[in-house]
């Protein structure tokens, strides 16, 4: 699935980044690297961009780059 599917309270891990140039090494430097966890934390009233926790900090990414993340999401217990 791709990261622009997941919604808000729904946690996944990366499973490949189909991102080029400085946004990829961007986004890896700040942690988002395949086999990292993240939490879809909410949209913007419009949809775009959306916010995500990783690694203790929060992420605002756009649909368009959401769409070329792939991960996998995963069962929660929540506690």
């Amino acid at each position: 699935m791709r990261l622009s599917e997941l919604r808000p309270g729904e946690r996944a891990r990366v499973r490949a980044l189909k991102l080029e140039g400085p946004l990829r090494r961007r986004l890896r430097d700040l942690g988002l690297v395949e086999g990292a966890e993240l939490r879809c934390l909410g949209r913007s009233p419009l949809g775009d961009p959306s916010a995500y926790a990783l690694c203790g900090a929060v992420l605002a990414l756009r649909r368009a780059d959401c769409s070329r993340i792939e991960v996998e999401a995963e069962e929660w217990s929540g506690s």
